[in-house]
C-alpha cells in the first residue's frame, strides 16, 4: 500500500511539474507570431527561447508522437508485453523448480526459454528504427516550431530584468 501511495504521489508531483508548464493552445500556435528568421543568430535566440518557453508543450508533443510510434508498431508492443509478461509470470508462478517427468524445470532454464524466444521477436520488431523514428520526427516538429515562432513581448523584459 505504501508503494501504491508513493506512485501516486511522484505523479502528482509530475503533473505539478510538468502540466504547469504547458502554454495555452491560442498561444503555442499564434498564427501572428510566424516569421522566416532573418539569420542564423536570430534562428538560434528563436530556438534558445522557445525550447525553455515551450517546453512543457514540447514534452506533451514527444509523448504523444511516442504513443503513436507504439500504436502504429503492434509487434513492438506484443514483444514488450510478451517479456514482461514472462518475467512476471516465472516469477510469480515458478520460484521453486518444477518436477516434469524425469526433467527438473528450473527458473533459468525458464528464463533461457524466455529470452530464446523473446530477443529475437523484440528485434524482429525494430525497437531501433521506432526510437530514431521519434528522436528525428521530435526534432524537426519542436525545431521547426521554435525557429519560426518569434519570442514574445515577454522575452525583451526577461533580457531587461537580467541586466538589472
Amino acid at each position: 500500500m505504501e508503494a501504491l501511495l508513493r506512485v501516486s504521489d511522484t505523479i502528482k508531483s509530475f503533473r505539478e511539474t510538468r502540466f504547469s508548464a504547458l502554454r495555452a493552445p491560442t498561444e503555442f500556435f499564434d498564427f501572428n507570431r510566424v516569421s522566416r528568421p532573418a539569420d542564423l543568430n536570430t534562428a538560434t535566440h528563436r530556438i534558445s527561447y522557445n525550447t525553455r518557453y515551450f517546453s512543457g508543450n514540447y514534452g506533451l508533443i514527444v509523448a504523444l508522437l511516442a504513443v503513436y510510434a507504439l500504436l502504429t508498431n503492434f509487434l513492438l508492443i506484443f514483444a514488450v508485453l510478451f517479456l514482461v509478461g514472462g518475467f512476471a509470470a516465472i516469477n510469480r508462478f515458478a520460484p521453486d523448480p518444477i518436477q516434469v517427468g524425469e526433467h527438473v524445470i528450473t527458473q533459468k532454464s525458464l528464463y533461457t526459454g524466455l529470452f530464446v524466444i523473446g530477443i529475437p521477436m523484440l528485434w524482429i520488431s525494430s525497437p531501433f528504427s521506432t526510437f530514431f523514428w521519434l528522436v528525428g520526427a521530435s526534432a524537426v516538429l519542436i525545431l521547426g516550431h521554435a525557429t519560426i515562432m518569434e519570442p514574445g513581448i515577454e522575452s525583451e523584459y526577461a533580457q531587461v530584468q537580467e541586466a538589472v
